[in-house]
């Protein structure tokens, strides 16, 4: 009981950590502090534990993974959105 409520408390703080980044993003329309290395990285590190958790068929981990891949791609779809509007501001 006390491992799957330690297990729950960490799928929550993973699965709404890039939350702040992503509101970031939409209040500034800025991408230039984000890097696409670490998103794609941190993407492909999701999808493995994802993954891991079907072939464990343990819920907490699939449901954690999942959500957090989501922000994942729509922090990424953001990046690929705003970094047009940064470079040309360089200009």
């Amino acid at each position: 009981m006390l491992w799957h409520l330690i297990g729950a408390m960490a799928a929550t703080l993973t699965m709404f950590s890039f939350i702040p980044q992503i509101a970031r993003s939409l209040r500034t329309k800025s991408v230039k502090d984000v890097s696409p290395i670490t998103l794609f990285q941190l993407s492909a590190g999701v999808l493995l534990w994802m993954i891991y958790g079907i072939a464990r068929k343990d819920v907490i981990i699939i449901g954690a993974n999942l959500i957090t891949f989501i922000s994942l791609a729509v922090l990424i779809f953001l990046y690929f959105k705003y970094k047009k509007v940064d470079v040309s501001f360089k200009k």
